[in-house]
């Protein structure tokens, strides 16, 4: 167990608070409350007369990364450790790489999007990226449990806040980049800058692998990298096939061909499973056996997560960027299917020059959409309704604010081998509003709608 944290709600007896601040709050603030809870120690930046032992120090956070690294970063040195990023597919080829390496008869954790996983789901996160305590702390816990790999995501907000400061990656997967997060990051630079973090830690003897197709590549290229992609690379797409069973396709590798089998839809599942064989391979398992555990990857809980309804397929995705919608869009191209429907919305608080652009999208490609809330946050939901609408000039949608309303008109539009897009939450359990969370999963709407129409 970690002895030292930054959050005053999870100090118990004996444990040490630092005071951290941050983008929005500032730990000092909450110091009364740890002591509450029973720190036996404070690390502060502010010189005050507290009420137990205390020490000042200039900057807490760079305390707390030395600490970390000092006390339990030799621990972290055993293990084999993975960070992805990305815009899309951060989430499925972290989770794929997972699966696969305990298939392939280690032990291997995940922490991301979905949760924190070590031979099954141990906890919800509130972050992709948690904070780096709790990081910490859920690797100390693998690390004890005789865990030596781990796969984590690397968000873009993860690491400007620092939260993966001293994780002596050893690998660092860059899946792709396109527009996301320009509320945050102002620009396509300052994004790529962002997401670079993770590459400018790497030691020497780390590994960078990088999707050779995306334009932001040289941005994360270090001493020691390699490339996976269809246009060129060290893991090079020479054939692909895709029909609405699986996804076949061949890669080059050292002038060799690799035939690749998977139930995995979708070219851009192609990028997700070459990256997780690159790393695996460069790893030292035997390229025969690696081949074998891909036949059997599943995605991760919220994506493309199908479910059948009479001759209709409804699929629910985490999809929430436009490029992330076109790919799933592109999916179901190579599906037969009759009709297609879509029902999605876009968060609040965050871009707003991504939401008539997304509402095109699904209104192009569907025959039939209906809008409903994402996550609002801090934002009106007419707010979010009007932005989605700036210059559409479709008509084939409506406006159905209550989520499980609209998901249900959705199922109610289906015929006869007709196709019903959910996106843009996925896995997750709860709607995000200002001041409250409001319990809400998809999958689950969709099965109670589905075992009332029985």
């Amino acid at each position: 167990m970690i002895n030292i944290k930054a959050d005053s709600r999870k100090i118990k007896k004996g444990d040490i608070f630092i005071a951290l601040r941050g983008f929005s709050s500032d730990g000092h603030d909450y110091i009364d409350k740890a002591i509450e809870n029973g720190a036996s120690k404070l690390i502060v930046m502010d010189e005050k007369d507290y009420p137990i032992p205390y020490e000042v120090v200039p900057d807490t956070r760079i305390y707390l990364e030395n600490y970390l690294k000092e006390n339990y970063g030799k621990y972290l040195e055993e293990m084999t450790i993975v960070g992805y990023t990305g815009t899309n597919g951060k989430t499925t080829s972290c989770y794929l790489l997972y699966d696969a390496l305990n298939k392939l008869g280690v032990k291997a954790g995940y922490i991301g999007t979905v949760g924190f996983y070590l031979e099954s789901k141990v906890c919800d996160l509130p972050n992709t990226s948690p904070d780096i305590c709790d990081l910490y702390e859920y690797l100390i816990d693998a690390y004890d449990k005789g865990y030596r790999y781990m796969t984590i995501e690397a968000s873009s907000q993860g690491l400007v806040r620092r939260r993966l400061e001293t994780i002596p990656f050893k690998y660092a997967v860059f899946t792709n980049l396109t527009e996301d997060h320009l509320d945050e990051h102002k620009t396509m630079e300052g994004y790529a800058n962002a997401k670079k973090i993770l590459f400018d830690c790497l030691s020497n003897n780390s590994l960078a692998v990088l999707n050779f197709d995306d334009k932001y590549k040289d941005y994360f290229k270090t001493n020691n990298t390699i490339y996976y992609g269809f246009n060129g690379g060290d893991y090079k797409v020479v054939y692909d096939e895709y029909n609405n069973q699986n996804t076949i396709f061949k890669y080059l590798h050292n002038n060799k061909e690799y035939l690749v089998d998977s139930p995995l839809l979708g070219k851009y599942n192609v990028y997700n499973l070459l990256s997780v064989i690159a790393v695996l391979d460069n790893m030292g398992f035997d390229i025969n056996k690696i081949l074998e555990v891909v036949k059997l990857l599943k995605c991760p809980p919220g994506r493309i997560d199908i479910i059948k309804y009479k001759t209709n397929s409804i699929v629910i995705d985490y999809a929430h960027t436009p490029d992330a919608m076109e790919n799933v869009f592109a999916l179901v191209n190579n599906i037969n299917h009759n009709n297609v429907y879509t029902v999605f919305g876009c968060t609040g608080s965050r871009e707003r020059t991504k939401r008539p652009i997304m509402m095109d999208i699904a209104t192009k490609n569907s025959k039939y959409t209906i809008v409903t809330i994402d996550d609002p946050h801090e934002e009106d939901i007419h707010q979010i309704f009007d932005d989605m609408l700036v210059n559409n000039t479709n008509t084939n949608y409506e406006v159905i604010e209550d989520r499980g309303e609209a998901i249900k008109k959705g199922i109610s539009l289906l015929n006869n081998n007709d196709i019903l897009l959910i996106l843009g939450k996925g896995h997750e359990e709860y709607i995000v509003y200002k001041d409250k969370k409001v319990p809400f999963n998809d999958r689950k709407k969709v099965e109670e709608i589905l075992e009332m129409s029985e």
